[in-house]
């Protein structure tokens, strides 16, 4: 082991020490798993060696998340943005998240559930990552959401489509639903129903924004944008991260 190797092992002890010493760890973690396109012209490679190389860091970070005791993780794989791009590499990074939902599903170490609008993406690929999914129904281990044809405006339009249809299927009038319409219904048909939401959201890749990611129910998470681009992150960065939520006072509002 080089001095590289045991001045980086001696640093993660440190963090893992600070982590213990705040008690604080986040039960949902949201991700946006940004760089990979940059990653991959950094290192002189193709657009699909980036998101195949994403993907890769996928399994480690599930690792990294489940060792420190989190709950849940949002995995922002395919935005409804992404779908503009070009269709060969919508076709190829398509293609990645099927096999990669597939070989998640496959460990039979996590839950998978889908996040997004199925509608808007291949149909066979839609169909395969639901039946992946799936087949994780019974899985005792973390809840990871996949977020994929996703977008934060498109869901919360999502969720007062399908409150608007259940009160009409019960009969009540547009009039009615306009002046009983809440937060609450409004969150109940949200795709992460029943879930906590995220206390953490990181970004890594340097920008800093959400990009519409879980909007409405990020409106009391704290936020950690990591320099990294998503495939070269290491598990330092995501105690870096962790150490930071422990170290913050959340108010939620008040």
């Amino acid at each position: 082991m080089g001095i590289n190797d045991l001045l980086y092992d001696a640093y993660e002890r440190r963090l893992r020490h600070e982590i213990s010493q705040s008690g604080a760890i986040p039960r949902h973690v949201g991700v946006i798993l940004d760089g990979n396109r940059r990653w991959a012209k950094q290192a002189g490679f193709d657009t699909a060696s980036g998101h195949r190389q994403g993907a890769r860091k996928i399994f480690d970070f599930l690792g990294w998340a489940e060792s420190a005791g989190v709950e849940i993780v949002t995995l922002w794989m395919l935005s409804t943005d992404n779908l503009g791009r070009s269709s060969r590499e919508l076709e190829q990074l398509m293609g990645i998240i099927t096999e990669t939902v597939d070989d998640l599903a496959a460990s039979g170490s996590w839950r998978l559930q889908l996040v997004g609008n199925l509608d808007l993406l291949p149909s066979e690929a839609a169909k395969t990552m639901a039946a992946a999914c799936d087949r994780t129904k019974d899985c005792n281990g973390m809840l990871v959401n996949v977020a994929v044809g996703y977008g934060g405006r498109d869901e919360i339009a999502e969720a007062v489509r399908r409150l608007l249809k259940k009160r009409a299927a019960r009969g009540d009038s547009l009039e009615q639903a306009a002046t009983e319409v809440d937060v609450e219904e409004i969150a109940e048909n949200l795709y992460t129903y029943g879930q906590p939401d995220p206390d953490l959201v990181i970004r890594t890749s340097g920008e800093q924004r959400l990009s519409g990611f879980l909007l409405w129910q990020s409106v009391h998470s704290e936020y950690y944008f990591c320099e990294t681009y998503w495939p070269d992150m290491r598990r330092v960065d995501f105690l870096r991260a962790l150490r930071d939520y422990g170290q913050r006072e959340r108010r939620m509002g008040r």
